[in-house]
């Protein structure tokens, strides 16, 4: 009898384990079938030593039993420009992994590129190898290096003149020294890490034009990065800056576009903006604190705050459009100008003078949370002087102590074309009857921010309708 149940039991764990052992044996004919993710993997423009962000390819099992993976390796070995990582293991090739049916696991992939002599972007290949059973799987590698001038940390302290033949990648903060300028040619493009300040203590020149505009930006250019506000920080003149000059420039993605913090020194504004475009900049697209900025056919946009212009100065702004809507990044929350002249200073209120003229501007937000796109705040008794001239804002109140000029109130300017969902931003005024056309003042400007000639009574903001 005991010897009956001892076997009964027996034969119930056998049947018992009998599918799990079925269940556990890996597939290894013909029929296996493997799933991937993608099938090419692209990384967009990579600067040479500067390294990339890191890809990723899923690799399934899409069997009903397990399946073993023989090997996962680079093409070129380990003297390819990638670099990968399987489930874990670092390595050229990794060996011997299991999936369970249905399961999946991850391989990671950088790619860092040598310099070489070629000026344009170039192609560098690879692929990733999937080895199962008798069959194998690819996964195709792309991506652009480009060559390009690298700074870390740099301090220029003699007058340097950069050219467009190669990029610039700026990588911690780049000083421009007390009593020296930089002269930026035109078409140069500029890449700033994340902690790529540009700090001016002397004098910036930027020389671009309509074609060939130069170009600030952050340096992650991988898809889902590209695009993000606050990339970088921004180009800081400081107190000792004088006479910077920026034409057919555009700023873009910066946490601060642009900070102008005490006067200019001499009769000189301490900046002159001529047909720039700052956009998508995270905390403000201007930012002038006590300070003197002259400003002609710009284009401030989709900024946190666009311009900020506090403790009092010296600002002319002619033919410039000041232009905010929530986008997929940011909430339209702050007005697209604010102008003080005062600031609290060890919870002390100090003012100083300011002059101020908005000539034929657009000052205009949308689809957010502001009713006032004007703030106008002044305090204390110091020489205020502050005027909008045939310019067109968006505002539930008029701002105060401000001379109101032949002005456009809440009358949408039209632009061509706003998508915020598909993220257009077109502030042309070409396909609709804007309110804005042909209600400028003249002036000495007499061209616009797409080098288009103006018409004797110009259209308001900084393009004219051709």
């Amino acid at each position: 009898m005991k010897v009956i149940s001892t076997l009964l039991v027996i034969l119930i764990l056998a049947f018992a384990l009998f599918p799990s052992c079925r269940k556990d044996k890996f597939i290894s004919n013909s029929e296996a079938q493997l799933g991937l993710s993608a099938d090419t993997l692209r990384f967009d423009t990579v600067f040479t030593t500067a390294g990339s962000i890191t890809g990723s390819v899923k690799i399934y099992n899409t069997n009903q039993q397990r399946l073993r993976i023989n090997s996962i390796s680079l093409a070129g070995g380990s003297a390819s420009a990638y670099r990968m990582n399987a489930d874990g293991t670092a390595s050229s090739e990794v060996h011997d992994l299991e999936l369970a049916a249905g399961d999946s696991l991850y391989v990671f992939v950088t790619v860092s590129i040598n310099p070489n002599s070629a000026r344009m972007p170039f192609l560098v290949r690879d692929s990733l190898i999937v080895r199962y059973g008798t069959q194998e799987s690819k996964v195709q590698l792309e991506a652009y290096g480009q060559n390009a001038h690298f700074l870390r940390q740099a301090v220029i302290g003699t007058d340097e003149v950069w050219n467009n033949d190669l990029p610039y990648v700026i990588l911690g903060a780049l000083q421009v020294d007390t009593g020296v300028t930089l002269k930026i040619k035109k078409g140069t493009r500029i890449y700033c890490h994340a902690d790529g300040a540009i700090i001016v203590d002397g004098t910036l020149k930027a020389e671009g034009t309509l074609k060939d505009s130069i170009v600030f930006r952050g340096d992650r250019l991988d898809e889902g990065y590209r695009d993000l506000p606050a990339s970088w920080p921004g180009i800081f003149f400081r107190s000792s800056s004088r006479q910077n000059m920026l034409t057919h420039v555009r700023i873009l993605n910066a946490y601060q576009g642009i900070v102008a913090d005490g006067p200019s020194n001499d009769a000189a504004p301490k900046i002159e903006l001529r047909e720039c475009v700052i956009d998508n900049c995270y905390n403000a697209g201007i930012i002038g604190y006590h300070s003197s900025i002259h400003a002609r056919n710009c284009l401030i946009s989709n900024c946190g705050s666009n311009i900020e212009l506090a403790a009092g100065g010296d600002y002319h702004f002619q033919h410039c459009n000041s232009a905010s809507y929530s986008t997929l990044f940011a909430i339209h929350d702050k007005p697209v100008l604010l102008v003080t002249n005062w600031d609290s200073i060890n919870n002390q209120l100090v003012t100083w003078p300011i002059q101020v003229l908005f000539e034929n501007c657009i000052f205009w937000g949308g689809q957010g949370t502001v009713d006032d796109e004007v703030i106008i705040s002044r305090k204390g008794t110091d020489i205020w002087s502050a005027k909008m001239d045939h310019s067109l804002y968006k505002s539930r109140t008029d701002p105060m102590d401000t001379d109101l000029i032949n002005c456009l109130k809440n009358e949408d300017p039209l632009f061509d074309n706003i998508d915020v969902g598909k993220m257009i931003f077109d502030f042309h005024l070409t396909k609709n009857p804007s309110p804005a056309l042909n209600k400028g003042i003249p002036s000495d400007v007499i061209m616009d921010l797409d080098d288009q000639p103006r018409s004797a009574i110009p259209d308001i903001g900084c393009y004219q309708k051709q």
